[in-house]
């Protein structure tokens, strides 16, 4: 691997005349060896992203189901504005603020504390590994359309663990591989829809896409369908730390894949719903394959089928580096055990990814709807203490130092987190009794299980270590501002 200087902070963060926590460069004060590790640019970057959040129109047919063509684009679109965009500005002003490892866990750690940081680690990396335990379902759920064997039993099994132990195996080898394979991964899986909208030209009929009939529709699966495909975007942050130039890269890259991630839902749900006849009872996981073969024949059907099998596991390898380098994030803040932050000798967190892939193995045999809503569920959570988090950082350091900063006020910031959050009370709402207890009950689990993580660093039964180059963001800051 091509090794770099690389951006890091120094030990024992430098203190200004201010008394204010510094992040710094290589050469400005560091006496430590450092490994280096090649870091991710700007394009693999976005890729990344976009495989955190869509992935692709994979996944999106349910929308049609639950509400028909005209509810499900202008799902996509509003809820990009009244979610994905502020919360992609959120990720890049704070992902900015706190270019590190951990990312939202130590954004809500800096503004209420260690234990609610912690719970934030929970909440999200529990709902992140849900999340991927998806990716091997909807995997299967294409191919079986081809391999009827994978449908159920031992089969679907056996590919289950072998899918996830071959995507496990690439996140250990390096964020650089993940990053170039998920740009490899993405421009195969779009490109069939770009043919498909040539070849749909002559087939497509306007009318179809205002068809609605509100007293059929199917409010739960409509919201957790539309979330699920729009959120994610800040999952990106507990990469911060892998990041070339994060001050500028990362806002970029938020920018181009929002971007990407709207129009690569919109176009394919417009030459879908446009070209064949509106059944919406046929819209479920695997149904943009039919459609494939409707307008190409077997040939475009199979192309779809690859990208989608392609595009999850784009989809595995981006949550699992995130969800992998957050518990590396937590345990150089001493809130995990320090053996979760030693890292492979291809840089990548060992532990969190055996950790990561442990959990998606034991739930990826629930069905898609009940792993949307459970996710969803504990997703909203986190996403409101990053909110509270964001809104009193502009409060609390007005002046801090921040690379990339929302041109707003304090009242411009709570305004852009009202919509979001109201959208949030929605899915709570709609979630069934099931979801709601069996989310809650995790939850429980991360209040108690924080003390009882105190507990055993205060008898020293595993070793805790916070680590040296980082900011005190519990001290220095709630002294005086941060400087970038």
């Amino acid at each position: 691997m091509k090794h770099r200087n690389l951006p890091i902070r120094q030990s024992n963060p430098k203190m200004s005349d201010n008394n204010v926590a510094e992040y710094v460069g290589l050469g400005e004060g560091s006496s430590h060896d450092l490994i280096k590790y090649q870091k991710v640019s700007i394009i693999p970057l976005v890729f990344l992203i976009f495989y955190e959040v869509s992935g692709g129109p994979f996944g999106v047919e349910d929308s049609v189901q639950a509400a028909g063509p005209l509810l499900a684009l202008l799902g996509f679109l509003v809820f990009a504005i009244i979610w994905s965009v502020p919360e992609a500005l959120i990720t890049a002003e704070m992902g900015t603020m706190f270019p590190e490892n951990g990312g939202y866990v130590v954004w809500v750690s800096s503004a209420l504390g260690p234990y609610w940081g912690f719970q934030q680690g929970w909440v999200k990396w529990l709902s992140g590994v849900i999340d991927n335990a998806l990716y091997p379902v909807l995997f299967l759920d294409y191919l079986k359309s081809a391999i009827p064997a994978l449908e159920s039993g031992l089969p679907r099994t056996i590919a289950v663990l072998v899918l996830t132990a071959i995507l496990t195996y690439m996140n250990y080898r390096g964020m650089t591989i993940v990053g170039w394979a998920a740009t490899l991964l993405g421009v195969f899986s779009l490109l069939p829809f770009i043919f498909m909208g040539f070849i749909a030209i002559p087939e497509l009929n306007p009318s179809n896409w205002f068809v609605v009939n509100l007293e059929t529709v199917n409010w739960s699966m409509y919201f957790n369908t539309l979330f699920w495909n729009l959120n994610y975007w800040d999952s990106i942050s507990t990469l911060a730390g892998e990041v070339e130039n994060p001050g500028t890269t990362l806002p970029k890259s938020l920018f181009y894949a929002l971007i990407l991630v709207v129009v690569g839902y919109i176009f394919p749900l417009l030459i879908g719903t446009g070209a064949v006849p509106v059944e919406r009872e046929l819209w479920s996981d695997g149904y943009f394959a039919d459609i494939a073969k409707m307008l190409g024949g077997v040939w475009l059907r199979t192309w779809v089928l690859a990208a989608s099998a392609l595009s999850n596991m784009g989809m595995f390898v981006a949550e699992m580096s995130s969800d992998s380098f957050q518990l590396l994030g937590m345990a150089e803040r001493g809130m995990l055990p320090s053996i979760f932050a030693k890292r492979s000798p291809h840089g990548t967190p060992l532990t969190g990814i055996l950790f990561s892939a442990s959990g998606v193995i034991l739930l990826s045999f629930l069905s898609f709807q009940e792993i949307v809503a459970a996710e969803n569920y504990l997703y909203c959570f986190g996403m409101i203490m990053e909110f509270i988090a964001f809104v009193k950082l502009r409060m609390k350091h007005p002046a801090a130092s921040r690379p990339f900063k929302i041109p707003v006020g304090t009242v411009g910031a709570i305004l852009i987190c009202i919509p979001p959050t109201l959208l949030i009370f929605v899915v709570l709402a709609l979630a069934t009794p099931k979801v709601m207890v069996i989310s809650i009950a995790a939850m429980i689990i991360g209040l108690l299980l924080q003390p009882c993580i105190e507990y055993t660093k205060n008898k020293r039964w595993f070793n805790f270590s916070t680590k040296s180059d980082l900011p005190d963001i519990h001290n220095a800051y709630d002294q005086c501002s941060i400087v970038a």
